[in-house]
């Protein structure tokens, strides 16, 4: 991160005027979220926490020795990285037991996303620590933003892809045609072969790759999967930089009758114990399709059924 000068005093001055009033207790641990590239996306909270704390335990201290610096800020730094998390936690965790206010920061976003932080947490827990987030800068959340799927069923953080070959096609196999948005990170010198093979094994499904997010070069397009290796190839400078892609929801695969398969499953199990008019109210509630569309297919099953004989689908007059 390139760290410009130092602001004046003021900025330390508003940051306490904004959170000052809020209990900061001692003996806990503060998960910090610090800057995915811009620094006006440090929080005021943050700044006055980072004031008040003994120490601050981060994943590289010369990244954030250069971030207090700006702030103008000396606090001891303790270094706890993914080589040496367990060690570091357990020390970290005899000082809080002591009374002593820790942050934790990793180089950028927010900790224990991709990122170290999450053994370090789960230390204190067991320990009894408390432990406060204060949350900020996510490169995750900020593309969710961005993506507008409507589509999709929640979400599902996936990060870094495995590197081999095989394994990295076997993963992202797995991925293709789920209900939900898939948050995906990557590295520039993978992020061509990436978006070769979601051109190959999910064309049309749609992906919002964001790429250098909240930095100068900040670039966000969202296109089929088929599209995106000749976008890329259009401008070599596509291809640099940080990151985060969102493979969009798949389309619902629709049945034989023209609904969406998980609205039918739906209904067929609604069907079972409620009448026809209130068991397709509740499935279109539920599902989001047409309540017509959905009473139609089950008056069509009630139909079929007793022409066979078998009136097992519903039990009276519905």
């Amino acid at each position: 991160m390139n760290i410009p000068t130092s602001p004046s005093a003021s900025l330390t001055a508003a940051a306490a005027a904004a959170a000052g009033h809020q209990q900061y207790p001692a003996g806990t641990l503060y998960v910090v979220a610090t800057p995915i590239g811009n620094l006006a996306d440090l929080s005021l909270r943050a700044i006055h926490l980072l004031g008040l704390v003994d120490a601050v335990a981060c994943e590289d201290t010369r990244v954030s020795a250069q971030l207090l610096r700006w702030l103008g800020l000396h606090k001891p730094l303790i270094a706890l990285h993914q080589h040496n998390e367990q060690q570091a936690a357990e020390g970290l965790v005899s000082r809080l037991l002591n009374g002593e206010r820790i942050a934790y920061v990793s180089d950028a976003g927010t900790p224990a996303i991709s990122d170290p932080g999450a053994l370090l947490v789960a230390a204190a827990a067991k320990a009894g620590v408390r432990v406060v987030p204060l949350p900020g800068a996510s490169s995750a959340a900020a593309a969710l933003s961005v993506a507008g799927d409507t589509r999709a069923q929640g979400f599902r953080f996936v990060g870094f892809l495995p590197t081999k070959a095989a394994e990295r096609r076997a993963a992202l196999q797995a991925l293709t045609g789920a209900p939900h948005s898939q948050v995906l990170f990557e590295a520039p010198h993978r992020i061509h072969e990436l978006v070769a093979l979601l051109a190959e094994l999910a064309p049309t499904q749609t992906l919002t790759l964001c790429r250098e997010v909240t930095k100068q070069f900040e670039t966000i397009h969202t296109a089929p999967c088929a599209t995106l290796p000749a976008w890329m190839a259009e401008d070599k400078q596509r291809e640099r930089g940080e990151f985060v892609l969102v493979l969009h929801a798949a389309e619902a695969p629709s049945s034989a009758e023209g609904l969406p398969a998980d609205a039918l499953r739906t209904l067929r199990v609604l069907v079972r114990d409620l009448p026809l008019k209130q068991a397709a109210a509740l499935a279109a509630e539920l599902t989001g399709e047409s309540r017509k569309a959905l009473y139609q297919q089950a008056l069509d099953w009630k139909q079929d059924s007793a022409a066979g004989g078998d009136d097992d689908t519903d039990g009276g007059d519905r």
